[in-house]
């Protein structure tokens, strides 16, 4: 992977997270502010990126939309991360045959499509911000669950564990303090990629009117709304779209640099 690639994608991540912790410094407008008489403006000097039917500036709505993306993407890779830790955890500690069952059980969940199993999830509890948050957690658990089994699995016999048995740690210190730890520095990196999948389902949730509902600027909300005018105002959908694409290929990036250096230590 080129440096140019990885140097692009940490400046990508880097405005990624001004725009959600600080929109009003790149754009100090009112996002949910209408204004008919300027519907469906071009993109231009007067507004970067157009306006949508209701002449919302798309500019200002892009650059608040962050903010969402960021929390959903953060809080989903962290419910699936906590869900993983728990299950893969009780796993790898466990005796053999209720390994076995956990182990059954994570692998035809990890076969279910992670979207279609949103899907599912938001069936039954219906759709919603929180509701996006849990689906999109919930379907990257089983994923990270296997990966912690099989760390923690791999340092049960470790030098560092029998180190900490002969100085009468008991087994929950040597959970805490030494295997979860040392289990997860190698998944770091698909944390990475976790959040920008988790941006791209949320968003998907959000298209498909399952997650965050109009008129909030998520990006997700933002391209759905701007499919029904497409023939008329391009604008609407390109630029929310080009900032899910940017923000989950810059981590995907990131995430697999992270994770060669992982492997190289």
């Amino acid at each position: 992977m080129s440096r140019s690639a990885k140097i692009f994608s940490t400046i990508v991540i880097l405005v990624w997270l001004l725009m959600a912790l600080a929109p009003s410094l790149l754009a100090p407008g009112d996002p949910l502010a209408i204004n008919p008489t300027e519907a469906f403006q071009k993109p231009g000097l007067a507004h970067f990126f157009g306006t949508d039917e209701s002449g919302r500036d798309i500019y200002t709505r892009v650059i608040h939309g962050a903010g969402d993306s960021l929390a959903i993407g953060l809080a989903a890779t962290a419910l699936g991360m906590g869900l993983a830790i728990i299950l893969g955890t009780v796993a790898a500690l466990s005796p053999r045959w209720l390994d076995e069952v956990i182990l059954r059980v994570l692998e035809a969940l990890y076969a279910i499509p992670s979207l279609l199993m949103a899907l599912l999830i938001i069936a039954f509890t219906g759709p919603g911000v929180g509701p996006a948050i849990v689906a999109v957690g919930l379907s990257t658990a089983p994923g990270y669950a296997r990966l912690v089994r099989s760390q923690i699995r791999n340092l049960k016999n470790s030098e560092m564990l029998e180190a900490a048995t002969v100085l009468g740690r008991s087994n929950w210190l040597k959970v805490r303090n030494h295997l979860i730890p040392n289990a997860l520095k190698p998944l770091m990196a698909l944390v990475t990629l976790g959040i920008g999948q988790a941006v791209i389902w949320a968003a998907a949730l959000s298209f498909l009117g399952l997650g965050t509902a109009p008129p909030a600027p998520e990006w997700g909300a933002m391209l759905s709304a701007g499919r029904v005018y497409l023939h008329l105002a391009w604008w609407m959908s390109l630029f929310p779209g080009l900032a899910i694409v940017a923000v989950a290929v810059s981590a995907t990036v990131i995430g697999r640099a992270l994770g060669g250096k992982v492997k190289s230590l």
